[in-house]
């Protein structure tokens, strides 16, 4: 059978702050494609771009592998790629090129190209895959070798005589354990544990449950999975983690979904499947603050090894999280924040500025969340327009100059909003030191001799007279906007 090249466009190093932080994550949707056609008897090759710096150097794997096909297969279970990035999109582009030059046929599937079809397919892309894509692409490349026709595979865009295609959307794959085992063994593992060293922290793979999310956070893209929830078997993951664990003595992970364990009695079936194969993980997720307060789901969190929940606290403004459709309360976030810490289970906030008709007494209830409830990390992010949502239906007039961020540290404020951008980067850091700070001052109020708590006690000597400037600097900013 063809060859056929997976590859996927997204770069940490170029994204500057993802690759600061030293902790890469393998491309999991591209190895999913990838053992699909494999299982199907294709030959199949991977070309990683997560570790490089630029799209050139896959002109030499070109040359010397010599496939039919070139895959610029994304990785949707990576929130990153659903930022749609302009590092990266540009990144693409220029593997198109250089697949076109050595007559690959190429096909894209990635966040950016289901939305943005046309500009992939007028660089030089023959066919672009919107949604979840592994059956369209194993139909798409069958249909291809067999000079099928291809109009009527779901999923599909392409050029017919100069004119655009598009095919009917397909439905997404509701019985995710079809899908053979993702294709792990492509990945140089030991280059992924060689930056992760450099870190600090435990070496850690990214496992996916599930595909999607049915809730309707109206500022949310879901442009591959969609609202559709669906999930792995627990025995399936249990599986993957037995041969992760057996194939690279790994035994940390980052559940990557969306919202973990949403399906009813799967959290505690998960427990009970490690036990039984006695296998020893620790592992995190991201959740909800509604769903963690369902019944015994905490409790069967920690037995199962959970380390630390990110939970998408967003705002202490109830007006601001009704605005968004979060379907979430205040008092949820402080009360699972609670129960969490009562577990000994690590707590993070995903936290968000910027959204409409935001006021300063909605960021300073936030700022004081997070001082009262001292979680245990924090990722802040200015209010971002995606195709498909609501919020960017509300905002798409404000975005003629600029509709993209060129990295996830770039915090451009695309649209009218309260403040300016500077206001929201100042922003951003102001609070990171104030969570600093206020760490600081709880570990010298509770002290003990912890290294990480005499270094945190020893870094208020800069936190507090930074945070005292920045706040200064706020307020100036705030009377500019």
């Amino acid at each position: 059978m063809s060859k056929v090249l997976f590859s996927h466009s997204y770069y940490y190093q170029l994204d500057p702050k993802q690759w600061k932080n030293k902790m890469p994550f393998p491309p999991l949707g591209t190895l999913y494609a990838a053992s699909l056609l494999r299982k199907n008897n294709f030959g199949v090759r991977l070309f990683d771009t997560n570790l490089l710096d630029n799209p050139q150097s896959i002109e030499s794997v070109l040359e010397k592998e010599k496939p039919k096909y070139l895959v610029i297969y994304d990785d949707g279970f990576n929130y990153l790629t659903k930022m749609c990035l302009t590092n990266m999109r540009q990144a693409c582009f220029e593997m198109i090129k250089i697949g076109k030059k050595h007559n690959c046929t190429i096909i894209i599937n990635s966040s950016d190209a289901t939305d943005h079809y046309e500009k992939y397919l007028n660089i030089g892309a023959d066919f672009v895959i919107q949604g979840e894509g592994e059956i369209t692409l194993l139909e798409l490349i069958n249909s291809l070798e067999n000079n099928q026709s291809i109009n009527k595979i779901e999923g599909l865009v392409y050029k017919s005589e100069s004119e655009t295609q598009k095919n009917k959307p397909r439905q997404v794959l509701q019985n995710l354990d079809e899908l053979p085992l993702p294709a792990w063994d492509l990945v140089d593992i030991k280059s992924y544990k060689k930056i992760w060293k450099q870190s600090g922290q435990e070496f850690t793979l990214n496992i996916a449950t599930t595909r999607g999310c049915p809730y309707k956070c109206n500022w949310c893209a879901k442009p591959i999975y969609g609202n559709r929830y669906n999930a792995h078997s627990p025995e399936y993951i249990v599986n993957e983690i037995k041969y992760l664990k057996e194939k690279f003595g790994v035994t940390r992970f980052w559940m990557c979904d969306d919202i973990f364990g949403l399906k009813p009695n799967w959290v505690q079936e998960f427990n009970t499947l490690l036990k039984k194969e006695n296998l020893n993980i620790n592992y995190f997720i991201q959740s909800r603050v509604d769903l963690l307060l369902k019944e015994d789901t905490i409790d069967c969190l920690a037995e199962s090894g959970l380390e630390e929940v990110w939970v998408g606290a967003e705002s202490a403004s109830q007006k601001i999280l009704d605005a968004m459709d979060k379907g979430t309360t205040v008092s949820q976030i402080y009360e699972a924040t609670h129960l969490l810490k009562q577990k000994n289970i690590k707590v993070a906030f995903f936290l968000q500025f910027g959204y409409l008709d935001e006021t300063q007494e909605d960021i300073q209830k936030t700022i004081a969340m997070v001082k009262e409830l001292n979680p245990d990390n924090i990722g802040i992010s200015v209010s971002y327009p995606l195709p498909g949502t609501k919020f960017y239906e509300k905002v798409k007039d404000d975005l003629k100059l600029k509709a993209n961020w060129t990295d996830s540290d770039d915090f451009d404020v695309m649209f009218h909003g309260s403040y300016n951008s500077n206001y929201y980067r100042k922003l951003q850091r102001f609070v990171h030191k104030e969570f600093r700070k206020t760490q600081g001052l709880n570990h010298l109020k509770n002290f003990s001799f912890s290294k990480n708590k005499i270094k945190s006690i020893l870094k208020l000597s800069y936190y507090i007279p930074s945070t005292f400037v920045d706040k200064i600097v706020l307020n100036r900013l705030q009377n500019e906007s």
